[in-house]
């Protein structure tokens, strides 16, 4: 549980939400617009709205099949409403605020999806869970961590990403290094002969902020621990224990020994693999869905790229896997509860995860969603996911929302100043206390 401080300074934000509501018509509207519907001969009636961040080119090729699929299979009227992830954050929140949500709703899982929980404009979902048997098809380890909050389930996962290091083969081959790194060390030589070899070791591109996220993750998941991880989290612990600094100290020396590309907040994530691909840098720390863009441009799997997990540093230390859970959630106020249950439920069959997984580059949490198809490197993803003690949600799904806010812009800060981390996790911790 977080602090009641902080549920009512979430909470404001939400109440001075709803003054957008007015002029937010237009975008509302579209929202809630139908493009996609089911053809009525299903077992269910009624018209179901979806609202979602799924409005890329592979979440566009994946809804043009699961809106028909559950469409038909319910006999529901679905309208499919997506959105870019940015306009969604503040959208989602004006719509449950003033009393007019989606049927159903994309979120991620974690500590956003604890704060709708918080402020009841969540309904749960164990009713559901239990009638279609979930327990049998979603593993329990995901449950408990991306569904369940105060004891009921409130998120439907719907498809999940692993972050892991990236790399293209060729530049490592070229550079002697055939064995991938399974340690820190390991991973430092690596870095050591690819920059000998003249070639970026790490590509990394923070101009949007959370890419750079996933190095501290790792650094500190893998010195600390997920339990001191998920204390500092939860604000139990602080940015200035010595268990942070460490971690930041590791990091900065990657930067002092040049390990990384030049101005990485000068640059996105789409450039940095680009770099990866085009064989000027040799690896990306990057989630799963970096593969639908490879495979897209042509970039072969196992032969143009691979992945291997982020490397063990503290032996002893729990291996965590990490990565974004994107579920479904039901609006307290949303209408139309029975046909609302029924696409949740399609939407948690094996053939509409096994859909969006394929489009999106991502995995299914439905295991029985027939994966075959997905090349190598995403079934090895996978494995790697299925056989990792714990399963961890990046930073800014970890944490608070206005605190994920405030540590991504101290990541960018460090980035491009790694000398004064102190200083950063320091004015970090003071921010955190205050909304605390």
């Amino acid at each position: 549980m977080h602090p009641t401080s902080m549920k009512n300074r979430a909470a404001k934000r939400v109440v001075a939400l709803t003054a957008l509501v007015a002029t937010s018509s237009l975008l509302l509207s579209a929202c809630s617009g139908p493009s996609g519907s089911g053809d009525g001969e299903g077992t269910g009636s009624g018209d179901v709205s979806l609202t979602h961040y799924f409005s890329d080119a592979f979440g566009e090729a994946a809804f043009k099949e699961i809106i028909p699929m559950c469409g038909t299979e319910t006999g529901a009227t679905i309208s499919n409403g997506p959105m870019g992830q940015e306009a969604f954050k503040d959208s989602i929140l004006v719509q449950l605020a003033g009393g007019n949500p989606p049927s159903l709703a994309s979120y991620w899982a974690g500590a956003k999806t604890a704060s709708l929980v918080e402020k009841d404009l969540l309904r749960p979902i164990d009713g559901l869970w239990e009638a279609n048997d979930l327990d049998a098809v979603i593993p329990s380890g995901m449950t408990e961590s991306a569904s369940v909050y105060d004891g009921e389930k409130y998120l439907l996962p719907f498809v999940y990403h692993y972050v892991g290091l990236f790399y293209n083969p060729t530049v490592m081959a070229d550079a002697g290094i055939t064995e991938m790194p399974a340690t820190w060390d390991e991973l430092m030589d690596a870095a050591d002969k690819l920059k000998a070899n003249g070639v970026t070791p790490f590509a990394l591109g923070s101009k949007d902020r959370w890419p750079a996220q996933f190095w501290f993750d790792y650094i500190l998941l893998r010195t600390a621990g997920p339990d001191y991880r998920a204390q500092l989290m939860s604000g139990e612990a602080s940015y200035t224990d010595p268990e942070v600094a460490r971690a930041f100290e590791m990091w900065k020396e990657l930067f002092d020994k040049g390990y990384f590309n030049d101005s990485p907040n000068g640059i996105d994530a789409n450039d940095a693999a680009n770099q990866v691909s085009g064989g000027t840098a040799a690896m990306t720390l990057m989630g799963t869905w970096v593969t639908g863009a490879w495979d897209s441009n042509g970039v072969e799997p196992v032969t143009g790229y691979d992945m291997f997990p982020f490397p063990e540093i503290d032996p002893g230390v729990e291996p965590s896997a990490l990565g974004p859970v994107d579920g479904w959630i039901v609006p307290a106020k949303g209408a139309n509860s029975e046909s609302t249950d029924q696409v949740l439920a399609c939407l948690a069959s094996a053939d509409a995860q096994r859909t969006m997984a394929l489009a999106a580059g991502g995995l299914a949490p439905n295991v029985d969603a027939d994966m075959s198809e997905q090349n190598q490197v995403m079934q090895n993803a996978a494995k790697i996911v299925a056989e990792t003690p714990s399963f961890n949600f990046n930073y800014d799904l970890a944490t608070p929302p206005e605190v994920s806010s405030e540590g991504l812009n101290m990541l960018a800060m460090f980035v491009d100043s790694p000398a004064s981390y102190e200083d950063f996790l320091a004015q970090l911790q003071a921010q955190v206390e205050s909304l605390y």
